[in-house]
């Protein structure tokens, strides 16, 4: 296989953008909601391609479930469908609403793959989906891509596995037509873990501050994670209180983002606070490999540290983009088990879904060969009435309970996504 195409979606301001391109994909579209972010991946992508000799690729602004701002039919049989959809229904920080949170598309991002056909799909989101809670949508997604003639798996990343000096883990799916499946492998960590002194000495050190090989020494560890927020959010800061805290133990203040780094007259014990460019270093920008240019044209630090924070690390896009690269091109010998039969979320889900009557605690644990308690049945059938229409009735004097209809968005005309999107945009348009 030659052909290498890929259609981005929430492509936000080219992260998994530049590691994929870095993997030998080249873009045919991007879609981004924020228009900042996408002036920086238009400006970006453009460049790449005029140093390539290539057509510069498509960049849509707008809601990627709406049919105005592009088409998934559009794009049939494009090699990779790529993108990092909203991270809030599944964070830990928030209310972990899920399938009911308007944010959420993954759902319709299945389902985009399943108007696209594209040869392989990677999406990616934060650690909160890797949860107990979310075990039934994740079984969902699954069942649902085996029946669009996908072998699709989860698999929970950690940055500073692949050369990014922090921590930040990220739930990676990766889904394959039937052909590539088995000559996919997970890639492999790098070995070395550098820390957040090693990354930003030179950067800190630019303007002649004298502390700085001392605060190199004392930043001794990777990086917490970086926190982007959004345009609700008041103004850039490195995350939560105990972010800060840990931020703290590294030399770094974590309450703001410098203008630049501290000069020949700083004191030498001062705690500097990171400027954005230190910033995208942590997040991966490092290296003429990795250059991007993130100049916000408007000149606001906060619009240009929210678009570096909430990226997806280039190195760590690039390495799964090489290990889907060499699948597509089916490199190697086709021992892979990625996405087979024996990938179970949840169990419970799986019986529930097929079985059309209803069903008690006892006839489940049944059907599971008793490997499971009444307890954990009971707490799992909680978590799926939160993303699933359950029906329960009682019989015999206990519940029994029968799988409906899933409450994600996945494209449907009459789902209330449409109704607060577009009080969303008129709002806009009236401030």
């Amino acid at each position: 296989m030659t052909d290498l195409s890929v259609v981005e979606i929430c492509a936000g301001a080219g992260g998994q953008s530049l590691g994929l391109h870095l993997a030998g994909f080249r873009h045919r579209l991007a879609v981004e909601l924020d228009s900042d972010a996408a002036d920086t991946l238009r400006r970006n992508l453009a460049r790449l391609a005029k140093k390539a000799g290539e057509p510069q690729p498509d960049i849509a602004v707008g809601d990627v479930a709406d049919e105005a701002v592009w088409r998934p039919g559009d794009y049939k049989g494009i090699s990779l469908l790529a993108g990092g959809v909203p991270c809030p229904p599944f964070s830990i920080a928030g209310q972990q609403k899920g399938a009911t949170d308007e944010r959420d598309l993954f759902a319709w991002a299945v389902e985009a793959a399943g108007q696209m056909m594209p040869n392989a799909v990677l999406l990616e989101n934060v650690r909160g989906l890797s949860l107990p809670r979310f075990a039934g949508y994740r079984q969902a997604v699954l069942d649902r891509f085996s029946e669009l003639g996908y072998r699709a798996d989860w698999r929970l990343l950690e940055a500073k596995d692949y050369g990014v000096p922090q921590l930040r883990p990220r739930f990676i799916l990766v889904a394959l037509r039937e052909e590539f499946a088995p000559y996919f492998t997970w890639p492999e960590p790098t070995p070395a873990v550098q820390t957040v002194g090693a990354a930003l000495y030179d950067l800190m050190a630019a303007n002649g501050w004298p502390g700085a090989e001392a605060w190199s020494v004392r930043a001794n560890r990777v990086a917490p994670t970086i926190v982007g927020g959004s345009k609700k959010h008041g103004g850039p800061d490195l995350g939560p209180t105990r972010a800060k805290r840990e931020w703290r133990q590294l030399g770094v203040d974590g309450l703001g983002i410098a203008d630049a780094a501290p000069g020949p007259d700083t004191p030498i014990n001062h705690v500097p606070r990171l400027t954005n460019a230190m910033v995208a270093r942590l997040q991966g920008w490092s290296g003429p490999s990795f250059e991007w240019d993130f100049r916000d044209r408007k000149g606001k630090k906060t619009t240009t540290y929210r678009q570096i924070g909430n990226a997806f690390p280039p190195p760590m896009a690039r390495a799964i983009g090489t290990a889907i690269v060499a699948a597509l091109r089916m490199e190697g010998e086709p021992v892979g088990t990625h996405g087979t039969a024996e990938t179970f979320h949840d169990e419970v889900y799986r019986v529930l879904k097929a079985k059309e009557s209803f069903m008690s605690i006892t006839g489940i644990s049944r059907a599971l060969g008793g490997t499971m308690s009444r307890e954990e049945i009971e707490r799992r059938v909680e978590f799926i009435k939160r993303d699933f229409e359950v029906e329960e009735r009682t019989r015999a004097g206990a519940p029994t309970y029968r799988l409906g209809s899933w409450r994600a968005f996945r494209g449907q005309d009459d789902h209330e996504r449409h109704l607060v999107f577009a009080e969303r945009r008129l709002r806009s348009r009236v401030s």
